[in-house]
């Protein structure tokens, strides 16, 4: 039992192929700490026992953007388009976030995060929207990251439109996958202009919510996304 304090956050670490090292964005533990919590990055570790005392200290996990999701977490073969996965880290995050689920932690899923709660929970992923889904719609924005660049639907009764009370959000993106057949265990908050799904939340768990733009980015000038931490920090 740790004594009373600030929240703890841990936060999923990002993996770096090429330098064959973690890293992190600064924006999501800067987001964090914005709303009063400490953030810890996680090792990147397939461990079952190590990751749930790491998890047992913790207030809540955040689901971080990166690697494209393995297609074999959703029964697919590979296409050419699709990034090459982290597998190891495709296994942490089902370590996590099944301890979520089993425990009531709250979670919070972001870009990848979304994708990554959808596939694991029984949906499917586009693998690469430009060739599976075209649209008008800029999914991949270019920097800088704190720009919005198209609209989601927030769906009525549903937790975000009640934490928000808006039906239109200007939101960032930065992405070449998404949900394709959403997961049973899931359901939609909020619809891109183009049909796609970005945000989710488990019904069956007091705080299990994914959005697919990237509120790290916009947190500090956009009061929507200053809601979303502050929601998901509450729990």
């Amino acid at each position: 039992m740790r004594n009373m304090g600030k929240k703890i956050i841990g936060v999923v670490p990002l993996w770096d192929d090429e330098k064959d090292s973690l890293w992190m964005l600064p924006n999501y533990l800067d987001a964090i700490i914005s709303e009063g919590a400490l953030p810890i990055v996680f090792p990147l570790s397939t461990d079952e026992n190590d990751l749930r005392q790491l998890a047992s200290i913790c207030d809540g996990i955040l689901f971080t953007g990166g690697h494209d999701v393995s297609p074999s977490l959703y029964n697919e073969c590979k296409c050419d388009v699709c990034g090459e996965p982290c597998v190891e880290r495709d296994a942490m995050e089902g370590i996590l976030l099944d301890i979520c689920i089993n425990t009531k932690k709250p979670a919070l899923g972001i870009c990848r995060g979304i994708q990554f709660f959808n596939a694991y929970l029984g949906g499917t992923l586009y693998q690469d929207l430009p060739t599976d889904h075209s649209s008008s719609v800029e999914h991949h924005m270019s920097a800088p990251y704190n720009k919005y660049v198209h609209n989601v639907f927030l769906i009525k009764d549903t937790p975000l439109y009640n934490l928000l009370q808006t039906e239109i959000l200007p939101v960032n993106s930065y992405h070449h996958q998404a949900i394709a057949i959403l997961s049973p265990k899931l359901a939609p908050m909020a619809i891109s202009e183009d049909g796609i799904v970005e945000a989710v939340y488990c019904p069956e768990h007091s705080f299990l919510w994914a959005v697919q733009w990237h509120p790290e980015f916009l947190y500090e000038c956009d009061e929507p996304s200053k809601k979303i931490f502050r929601a998901f920090l509450k729990v």
